[in-house]
């Protein structure tokens, strides 16, 4: 069950044609036994034609073994039931790793419409499972009698979490308020699939070709480069700027053409918003579901019923939190932008600073401020210098060694497989690592799992884990050279990946990453703080042409830098979470304009001019197709936690062993075997403080 609800949060984008040799089970490679290292998925061999065939295959397979279950004529018991249901869906589970994963970052239009004809599919199975009362009977019947049981802590939190699992999806609901949950969730599924490719296919349909060398001439080299690369790629002439991260944020940044930032930051924050990609109606019609289906499960809203499954618990503590940070950060925020306004002022620049001004002046006035800027740095960031950085990070934390191997198939031919080992060279995980972007893969940077950890009949199955990113792309003349924040990234997505690869325990839906929202956050936001620690910087951070070392003096600016507009960036990401909290705490279904609920939502974190006509809200892939509703406040909570948790490592020492271990044993091998406020108590003694980020920032000194 709590498989299947993994597979459901994973739906994403994604089509499929039907062959008649992939109908049969014994042709259709998602379904055969893997005869590959480590039984990872043989990519080559699968084709569009076995998506849809296997879904329908393995769906069957999973009713027949709940059939079992339900029709087993014996008492209850945690192994014929709970540990049943856990094992149970393992095909399924195969073939959803697989496509789901794909779909994500490299995906097709097929792909995307075998998502849409899976999905209903996937939602009715789920509900058949979770509203069918003869299994949750049997269900209730070994949770009503836990404490006889003798289980330990992840048997019990297994079942635990299955009976919450099945109560959460409407099991004790009766008659027509089942349909109706049928309904909701089916519809809910789809369009969050829908939003999910539309926003793709809104980023992808823009780009701006520049053909006057003289809108270009200021751009860095590594700028220019990029766009003419992308020209080619196009067949245009000139430079093309797209709406990816590593084309739109550079131009932005470096280029003082107001005219084409405007169009360009208008068409990025426009995306979703009219035309065949609209989000809107489909925002209106997701919250109303997600409302829906909450009050029939006897909510006020949809926050109370997300947030009695997560850290903070109930809406008053996230609204508090968020309120809490907003008070102390705003006028803070508010001098970062009066003191970048005063600096374009001092340049001659006339007028109010508008939104597409803003990274322009801010990296003028940081570079001014600091003497540093991106160019200076990009030398010492060569993509492969800080792959084998990061992995020489977890080698000194948790002995962890990168090997890459070439007898293991990637999906794409710029993904790179590792295989991953302890100090004892047992294999921990396989590791995926795709570092640019392209038209097949959605915005952003993420974890994700192809599978996850487990025991079945005293055999261990370790993870493999992909990391996804959309770095700069290297060109002819250039190898990838990352951006700070390109590193930044690296590392918090790394940390997501070592919360996987680290992994312990018996019972996947409940091992890695599988916690509560709010919690998830913490391994990878910890691991950003690496960035900026000099004694680390010093081990790695090579010119990548001359091989000399970053010298002292860049990487006192680069530390010193570490807090510049801190506040304003804070409040940036609360304006993300008070929205994502405004749409999920409606008591009504929300009929009006969603532009101006945005407005209205985020206008307490409203530091620069708003801009008549645009909107994040659809595009804001995170809350509305990405398992992120009512929960992007978590990024924000567990920098708090981060904050607290990287102050042990300092007063130890950046690379300590023994605070190594103790987060490796109490974190990040425990996933979710119990509340995360007691694994967190374990690791650091206390309760996390929110004053703790608030010093980080280094505010008021």
């Amino acid at each position: 069950m709590k498989k299947l609800v993994i597979i459901m949060s994973a739906l994403t984008m994604g089509l499929a044609g039907c062959g008649t040799q992939s109908d049969d089970p014994a042709n259709n490679p998602l379904l055969q036994e893997w005869n590959t290292p480590y039984q990872t998925p043989p990519f080559s061999k699968i084709e569009l034609k076995h998506y849809e065939p296997a879904f329908d295959y393995a769906i069957e397979e999973n009713r027949k073994e709940i059939e079992a279950i339900i029709n087993n004529p014996e008492e209850p018991t945690f192994e014929n039931t709970i540990l049943a249901m856990e094992q149970s869906g393992e095909l399924l589970g195969r073939v959803s790793g697989v496509f789901f994963v794909l779909n994500n970052s490299d995906t097709s239009e097929e792909m995307q419409q075998i998502a849409l004809n899976v999905t209903p599919k996937l939602t009715e199975l789920g509900n058949d499972i979770s509203l069918n009362p003869e299994l949750f009977k049997r269900v209730k019947a070994v949770y009503d009698k836990r404490s006889e049981l003798n289980l330990d802590k992840e048997d019990m939190q297994l079942l635990e979490e299955s009976y919450k699992s099945f109560e959460r999806s409407g099991a004790l609901l009766e008659g027509e308020n089942k349909e109706l949950y049928r309904k909701y969730s089916a519809e809910l599924s789809e369009l969050t699939l829908k939003f999910g490719q539309n926003a793709l296919a809104a980023t992808n349909a823009f780009a701006l070709n520049i053909t006057d060398a003289k809108q270009v001439e200021e751009l860095p080299e590594f700028v220019k480069e990029g766009l003419a690369a992308e020209a080619e790629a196009r067949g245009e002439q000139g430079w093309t700027v797209t709406l990816q991260a590593p084309s739109y944020s550079p131009f932005m940044t470096y280029s003082s053409q107001r005219d084409l930032k405007e169009k360009l930051y208008r068409a990025y924050n426009t995306r979703g918003i009219g035309g065949e990609t609209d989000n809107l109606e489909i925002i209106r019609r997701i919250t109303e579901l997600r409302l829906k289906i909450a009050q029939l499960l006897g909510y006020e809203c949809y926050a109370d019923y997300v947030l009695e499954d997560r850290m903070a618990e109930n809406r008053s503590t996230v609204t508090g939190f968020l309120n809490e940070l907003c008070v102390a950060t705003l006028n803070y925020a508010h001098q970062d932008v009066k003191a970048v306004t005063e600096y374009a002022h001092s340049l001659g620049f006339e007028g109010e600073l508008m939104p597409w001004d803003w990274s322009y002046y801010n990296e003028k006035y940081k570079e001014e401020k600091y003497s540093i800027n991106d160019e200076q740095i990009k030398p010492y960031f060569k993509l492969e210098n800080a792959k084998e950085a990061v992995f020489m990070l977890a080698n000194k934390l948790y002995g962890l060694t990168f090997t890459q191997v070439d007898n293991i198939e990637t999906y794409n031919p710029e993904a790179t497989v590792y295989e991953v080992r302890n100090a004892d060279n047992k294999l921990m995980a396989v590791l995926y690592l795709d570092f640019f972007p392209r038209a097949s893969k959605r915005q952003g940077a993420w974890m994700t799992e192809f599978r996850g950890v487990s025991i079945k009949d005293g055999e261990e199955q370790r993870p493999l884990v992909q990391l996804v990113m959309n770095f700069t792309k290297p060109t002819a003349n250039t190898p990838s050279l990352l951006t700070f924040d390109e590193f930044t990234t690296f590392l918090h997505e790394f940390g997501h990946g070592l919360h996987g690869i680290l992994a312990q325990g018996k019972y996947e839906s409940i091992n890695g990453t599988s916690v509560k929202r709010d919690f998830v956050e913490l391994p990878s936001q910890i691991m950003e703080n690496w960035a900026t620690e000099k004694e680390y910087l010093d081990l790695w951070a090579k010119h990548y042409q001359t091989g000399e070392a970053m010298p002292a003096e860049l990487i006192e600016k680069l530390v010193a830098a570490k807090n510049y507009l801190a506040a304003y960036f804070n409040i940036r990401q609360l304006s993300f979470g008070m929205l994502d909290m405004a749409w999920h705490t409606i008591t009504e279904p929300y009929t009006g304009d969603v532009m101006a609920f945005e407005n209205k939502a985020i206008a307490p974190t409203q530091v620069l001019p708003a801009v008549d006509g645009t909107a994040m809200g659809p595009a804001f892939t995170h809350i509305f197709s990405g398992g992120y509703a009512t929960g992007y406040y978590g990024y924000k909570w567990a920098e708090v936690l981060a904050a607290d948790a990287f102050s042990y490592f300092k007063e130890k020492g950046i690379f300590s062993k023994e605070v190594a271990d103790k987060f490796r044993t109490e974190v990040l091998e425990k996933g979710g075997h119990e509340h995360p406020m007691i694994l967190y108590v374990n690791f650091r003694g206390h309760k996390p403080q929110t004053q703790a980020l608030i010093d980080q920032m280094g505010l008021g000194k």
